[in-house]
């Protein structure tokens, strides 16, 4: 998020990019890397680049949950609602999860603190359910997460400063 101007971004991005070979993924990651988001105008600017339709493009970034259409929440959590977890009570802390955060999946909290997301299989199937924690790009696994963990997490998290990138 080096530049506060996105429309110099995106055309920075688009001009050192749309010449690559496959060229529209490369372009949405290096937005994202740049703004932390794609926005809304960087889509019609990317088709008209790549000769492509709007819809084209839209159906990339809607297809890829990673790729963000707002900015990201200081800190994402990620739930794992494979069914290793749900055997071992992800479901329970998903619910938990949306109580203590007051917010569903794909929303982010008050004051931007936190989002909560589904992703299926954490490859920690033995020490489910689990927890995918990113704070300013740094991601971590924690494992054997139930309700009072969860909590003793948010308030750990709370806590630290952390830099979005």
């Amino acid at each position: 998020m080096s530049d506060p101007n996105p429309s110099t971004a995106i055309e920075q991005v688009i001009d050192r990019l749309r010449h690559t070979p496959g060229a529209l993924l490369p372009i949405l990651h290096g937005i994202q890397q740049q703004l932390g988001y794609i926005p809304d105008q960087a889509v019609p600017e990317i088709a008209a680049a790549l000769r492509r339709s709007r819809a084209e493009v839209h159906g990339v970034i809607s297809f890829y949950s990673d790729f963000r259409r707002s900015p990201a929440a200081r800190q994402r959590l990620q739930i794992c609602c494979a069914e290793a977890c749900q055997a071992r009570g992800s479901r329970r802390l998903e619910r938990h999860a949306k109580r203590a955060l007051g917010i569903d999946y794909g929303q982010i909290s008050a004051h931007g603190e936190f989002s909560l997301e589904p992703v299926y299989c954490l490859g920690n199937c033995a020490c489910g359910p689990s927890l995918r924690i990113d704070s300013g790009g740094q991601w971590r696994i924690v494992g054997r997460v139930d309700s009072a963990r969860f909590d003793q997490l948010l308030d750990e998290l709370s806590a630290v400063p952390v830099e979005v990138k």
